[in-house]
């Protein structure tokens, strides 16, 4: 049985790939390998396909926003090579399905971190914070030492997890979490999701190459022992939701609020982060937990850049229709201007 979080990401997949082959007309790029290609970009003369032109310049701009972009892209060799500068590596935010991307292509573009409206919807409360991108978070573990783990965003007094084409929050096995300092004071474990972690199985290796036949084997019945392929898998209990705990966690030893922004065609996610919240044993710290979706934040963006987020992602504001995808190229024109 196929999991309904992977139908909703893969349907999300399919459509932003289907977007982004029209947006990348014109635009250095290639397709990865395979029945269900991704779209990755190419940066040519201070422009990045990947990126609303103003939100790009402004990241550039910035030694400590464009080291975002040192990140290699964990398939990069599975990449074929750039077309204008086949010696450079695939970054993560070269991907048309980075939720980083999108996140910086939103707060990096020039005016909207200084909002009223968009620091409201995210609580921000420090008129003079700015938006902290790959923000080192210290959870602090139980033997006296820290988790310095990765949180996408930190402005004022906010952290953040962006999620657009992700499968789940990660899983993690139990004693991973009990490592950490104050899980058992912040969580009730019995309320969490658990889920069965596969166990790799290790693999023996034939000596010779003839102890392995294409040609049909008959076994008495006495004989016959079950092949790898027969085994079911071996599988550990573990917690779901991972990233989310870990980060609440962070939240709580930090002072902070914590949000999710999830696109709102992943009702699968919404749903994962709630269970997390259900298990939060502290009010006071339950009531700094929320929850925005790409589509409600881009109510308050400004035209042109709803424009793009439109024709590239399909993120239109509440109420409204996205543009079909054989109008995402015609789109490109009214956002290049």
């Amino acid at each position: 049985m196929v999991a309904p979080g992977t139908i909703y990401a893969t349907q999300l997949r399919q459509e932003l790939a289907e977007r982004n082959r029209a947006w990348a007309k014109g635009r250095p790029h290639v397709e990865s390998y395979g029945s269900n290609p991704v779209i990755v970009y190419e940066p040519e003369d201070g422009r990045h396909g990947n990126f609303y032109d103003p939100a790009y310049a402004a990241i550039t701009a910035r030694p400590d926003r464009l080291r975002r972009f040192d990140k290699i892209h964990a398939q990069g060799r599975s990449l074929p090579r750039p077309p204008l500068d086949p010696a450079r590596r695939w970054r993560e935010l070269d991907s048309c399905m980075s939720s980083d991307a999108l996140l910086m292509n939103i707060l990096c573009t020039p005016g909207v971190s200084d909002s009223p409206t968009v620091r409201g919807l995210l609580g921000i409360d420090n008129p003079a914070a700015q938006p902290a991108f790959g923000f080192r978070a210290r959870v602090p573990l139980a033997s006296g030492r820290f988790d310095r783990t990765e949180v996408d965003l930190c402005w004022g007094g906010l952290l953040a997890e962006a999620k657009l084409t992700e499968f789940d929050f990660q899983v993690a096995k139990p004693e991973v979490l009990h490592a950490y300092r104050d899980f058992a004071t912040v969580f009730d474990a019995d309320l969490l999701s658990t889920v069965e972690i596969p166990v790799a199985r290790r693999r023996t290796s034939a000596e010779f190459p003839e102890d392995y036949t294409q040609e049909e084997a008959r076994v008495a019945p006495e004989d016959w022992q079950p092949s790898l392929l027969d085994v079911p898998r071996a599988t550990t209990p573990g917690f779901a939701g991972y990233q989310l705990i870990r980060n609440v966690l962070a939240a709580q030893a930090l002072g902070l609020s914590f949000c999710v922004l999830h696109d709102e065609r992943r009702p699968d996610l919404r749903e994962s982060w709630f269970r997390v919240l259900a298990a939060v044993r502290v009010a006071e710290l339950r009531v700094r937990l929320k929850v925005l979706t790409w589509q409600e934040l881009a109510e308050a963006l400004p035209g042109d850049l709803q424009v793009f987020l439109d024709a590239k992602y399909g993120i239109v504001p509440p109420g409204c229709t996205p543009s079909p995808l054989a109008n995402a190229f015609n789109l490109d024109a009214i956002v290049r201007g």
